[in-house]
This record gives structure tokens, C-alpha cells and sequence, in this order.
């Protein structure tokens, strides 16, 4: 970026831009394309890219604003110039989509901490993927500014982007032939709840005990931090000898302790929706990833509506109703071995149940985690599931093979739960297996009991067992860790799923 100022014009009318127009940077295709900023009130604003040539004048406030026409694709690296009584100049700026890749810390993890490391670091030589990492901030009240920069993918710079979100943005580049934006907002360990706007939070009654407890932790937090403080050194000597036995025994390290509440942590409601993404409302955008609910885990029927909230209030924000909007449904991993009672299946449950909104997508990683990691280093499949379900519902695809089945509706008959499943191209069992595996049926008792299952026609599955002689439930891969072996014709995995909607682990925890 360079900025040039007249010799009579003061600093305080130097027009100005924030973070995320930049150097490098990607605008969305085929849409009108925002641009705004600041300048002194009254200041005329001209802004310049490609043939283009917009006026705006600085509002009382010094913001500006002006919509460039929609333009085609573009890989040429071009000029974007912003001029009042200084002059900005933006170069290298290219025409593609641009995807916001946002969540915890499985989108937070990076390209260097993924399998493959050193061979990915080195192949990644893509000058038309553009690369942004927000850095990672909270705030009370929304943000008009983030602090970042783009710049252009290559081993040089993408070790430290998110693994999913690289690997989803290069397939997407190599199967639809675009330049590629990817805005990498992500912190490890947040809750939904502070990527949530606060008005929408308080509008729910679901929701308004999260604003509330939010209030009173804040309310507390004096006397919170006292105690802390007061016990901090047990802890920590405590905490020491732990890293030291774990190191001893060969295991992983516990992390050091900290306080966990409180302003100016990642726990606050709407924190990080303030910080890390109120900045971005408006900019040009093809749609968002998003991989996050481990920390939601122990809330998950609460999942049902705080997940969907939070996409319909993003999509409100930035006016679009349908902004496309794809996400990570949680892995397998080996915490809870009973199969009919996991917090972590009730929040696959939940994101299953969020297809109900229009332009969404699921990618289903049941088969790729790691039992004994929460943090999978296979981000290599997940970019790719996220890539093939928007190249089905952004990009117009065919969706045989594209898609994991999901189910569709369920019926008794003759002593057996008949699941209807969607699944372009048709259901299989797992290549080199003959025998389906994780389903579970009960009758009125309650009691899930192992069943048979087997491919009936194109996309039905007959459930039954010989122990359950009036079966009324039927119940796969609900389980933390599940064995299941159901697919579609392309090799993606089924969803986990119930037909019940009997009480589970966390039923009424808000």
C-alpha cells in the first residue's frame, strides 16, 4: 500500500482505509463490491479499480462508503486507488470469491501442524489465492477495524494459515479455475456465544441464560480474580508437577491455567463476533466455512438454536438472507464409549438439524478424526468435504457422490425401522465390507439394543434385530467414537443420526 499526501492537506484529512482493503487483496466477484472508510467530514472521496471511477463525500462521523459495479473474474493484478486530499493506492488486487473461514481451534489449527506438513508447505505455490488471518481479539461493543494484512499463498506464508481453510480454498481454485480470497477468523476453544451478535443472544429465550450468566460472571469478576490470585500459586506448583509427569510418562502436557472468565477473554459472549467479524460485515464475500462445536459440546441440545442464530445473524448483518454458509460436523473421538449417551453425538444432532436453513452445507468427518486427538491432523479431507459441498450448493455441481447421506424419514414395517436416506447416486457399504455396522434399535423400553441393517433399493436401510420385537427408535453412530460403515455412492460418509427425540445428556442445559 502506498499512501501519498499534498503538501497543505493536514493528517487529520489523510483519507484512510481499514485493515482488510489491502495490498493483495481479493474482491468479490459478480456482486457490487463495497468499499468505505474514513476521511475529514465533507472530504470528497474518488475511488479507482478497473475502468471504475466512484465518488462519495466524508459524513459528519469522516465515513465514507461507495459500491463498485459487479465485475467479472480477474487474475491480473490490478491497481485499486482511493483519492481525497491524499491518495491511496492498493496493488495487486484481484477479482475471485472469497470465503470467510471462521470457528475453534480445528479451523484455528495451521498448515504446518497438519499431516504433510513439509510436502504441503512446499507445493503451495498459488500467486491467485490471497490469504488474510484476523488477529485474534475481543471486544464489548462491535468493531469497526481488525488487525491483519493479506498476503499471497506460498511456502513463505501459508505454514501459519488455517489448515482447513488452505485446503478448502486450493480445491476450490483448481475446480472452479478463480482467484481465491480466504479470511481466516478463528479462535481455539470458543463457544458459538461469542461469535453471536448480543441483541440476538438477549432475543431468545433459549439463549438469554448465556447473556445472563455473562452479565453476572462480569458482575462477579473482582471477587473472582481475588480468589484466583489467592490460589494461583498452589495451582500453578500443581500444574508443574503435572507437565513433569506427563513428560516422565510420555504423554501430552496439560496446559498452563488460566482464569477462564471475565472481560477480555475469548469467553465472552459476543466477544469475538464484535472483534473478528463486526469489521468484516459488508465485505464482498462468496460465502463462509465454519468448523467449531467441541466447546458447545456440553450444552448441545442448546446447539439447536444458538447455532442457527448465529448464521441467520451474520447473514442479517452483512443483508444477504442466503449467504451461503458450510460447516464441520464434530469428528469421531473416544471419550464417551456408551453408545446412546453422548454429549458429542447430541451436537452432531444439532448441526445435522441446521440443514434445515436454505444455502447450507455439511461436510461429515465421522471417519477421518482421531480417536485419542481432538485436534485431527487430517485437514486435508475436511477442506476437500467442505470444497465438494459448495461446489454442490454454491457452485452448481451435480450432487452424486458430492454429499454424505442424511436421513429423510423413517418408518416401521414388519418389525423393522425403515430409514430413508438422501443420497444422490445411492447408499453403500464402506469398500471392503459386506456387513453394516453402528446401528442400534429399541422399543418402547428404551433400551438400545445392536441390530442388523441392510441396503434396501437405492437409498433405504432396514434396521432390525431379533431382540427388539416391536422396535419404535432406531439410533447411528451415536456414539463419541462410533463404529459405522455407511456411505453414499462417492465414498462420504453417512451422518450420524436418531429417530428419537427421547431426553439425552444435556436435555435443558442452557
Amino acid at each position: 500500500m502506498t499512501l501519498s499526501a499534498g503538501l497543505s492537506a493536514p493528517l487529520a484529512a489523510a483519507v484512510k482505509l481499514p485493515a482488510m482493503f489491502g495490498d493483495h487483496m481479493v474482491l468479490q466477484r459478480e456482486q457490487a463490491v463495497p468499499v468505505w472508510g474514513w476521511a475529514e467530514p465533507g472530504e470528497g472521496v474518488t475511488v479507482s479499480f478497473a475502468g471504475q471511477r466512484v465518488n462519495a463525500t466524508a459524513a459528519d462521523d469522516g465515513t465514507w462508503r461507495v459500491e463498485l459495479a459487479a465485475m467479472a473474474a480477474d487474475a491480473s493484478g490490478q491497481t485499486l486507488v482511493v483519492a481525497g486530499e491524499n491518495r491511496v493506492e492498493l496493488t495487486g488486487v484481484l477479482v475471485g470469491d472469497v470465503w470467510l473461514c471462521s470457528g475453534q481451534s480445528n479451523m484455528y489449527l495451521s498448515v504446518s501442524q497438519a499431516d504433510d506438513a513439509e510436502a504441503e508447505i512446499a507445493a503451495a505455490d498459488f500467486p491467485e489465492i490471497r490469504l488474510f488471518s484476523v488477529d485474534r481479539q475481543v471486544a464489548e461493543q462491535p468493531q469497526s477495524e481488525v488487525t491483519g494484512e493479506w498476503s499471497v499463498c506460498s511456502p513463505a506464508t501459508v505454514g501459519r494459515f488455517s489448515a482447513v481453510g488452505y485446503f478448502f480454498g486450493r480445491q476450490i481454485h483448481r475446480e472452479v479455475g478463480v482467484p481465491v480470497g480466504l479470511i481466516h477468523s478463528s479462535w481455539g476453544g470458543t463457544r458459538a456465544e461469542a461469535w453471536t451478535p448480543w441483541q440476538d443472544l438477549l432475543a431468545h429465550d433459549d439463549l438469554r441464560p448465556i447473556a445472563e450468566r455473562w452479565e453476572q460472571e462480569v458482575a462477579n469478576f473482582p471477587q473472582i480474580k481475588a480468589e484466583w490470585d489467592r490460589n494461583y500459586p498452589q495451582v500453578y506448583q500443581e500444574w508443574k508437577e503435572e507437565v513433569k509427569a506427563a513428560r516422565q510418562a510420555g504423554r501430552p502436557t496439560p496446559s498452563r491455567p488460566q482464569l477462564r472468565t471475565g472481560p477480555g477473554t475469548k469467553y465472552a459472549a459476543s466477544g469475538l463476533y464484535n472483534a473478528m467479524i463486526a469489521p468484516w460485515v459488508g465485505f464482498g464475500l462468496k460465502g463462509v466455512i465454519w468448523y467449531q462445536g467441541e466447546a458447545n459440546a456440553g450444552r448441545a441440545e442448546q446447539y439447536r438454536t444458538l447455532f442457527p442464530v448465529m448464521i441467520e445473524a451474520w447473514r442479517r448483518e452483512w443483508g444477504r438472507p442466503e449467504l451461503p454458509f458450510l460447516w464441520v460436523q464434530l469428528p469421531n473421538l473416544d471419550r464417551q464409549p456408551e453408545p446412546s449417551r453422548s454429549g458429542w453425538a447430541e451436537l452432531r444432532e444439532s448441526q445435522l438439524m441446521t440443514l434445515s436453513l436454505p444455502m447450507t452445507g455439511m461436510a461429515v468427518t465421522i471417519d477421518v478424526g482421531d480417536p485419542n486427538d481432538l485436534h485431527p491432523t487430517n485437514k486435508q479431507a475436511v477442506g476437500q468435504r467442505l470444497a465438494l459441498a459448495a461446489e454442490h450448493l454454491v457452485y452448481g455441481r451435480e450432487a452424486a457422490g458430492r454429499l454424505s447421506p442424511t436421513p429423510q424419514d423413517f418408518a416401521i414395517v414388519e418389525g423393522a425401522v425403515e430409514v430413508t436416506m438422501r443420497a444422490p447416486g445411492g447408499l453403500r457399504v464402506r469398500e471392503g465390507e459386506e456387513t453394516l455396522r453402528g446401528f442400534v434399535v429399541a422399543g418402547d423400553d428404551h433400551r438400545w439394543v445392536p441390530a442388523q441393517a441392510e441396503i434396501v433399493g437405492e437409498t433405504t436401510v432396514r434396521v432390525w434385530s431379533p431382540d427388539v420385537v416391536a422396535p419404535v427408535a432406531v439410533r447411528y453412530a451415536w456414539a463419541d467414537n462410533p463404529d459405522c460403515n455407511l456411505q453414499g455412492a462417492g465414498g462420504l460418509p453417512a451422518s450420524p443420526f436418531r429417530s428419537d427425540d427421547w431426553p439425552e445428556v444435556t436435555t435443558g442445559r442452557r
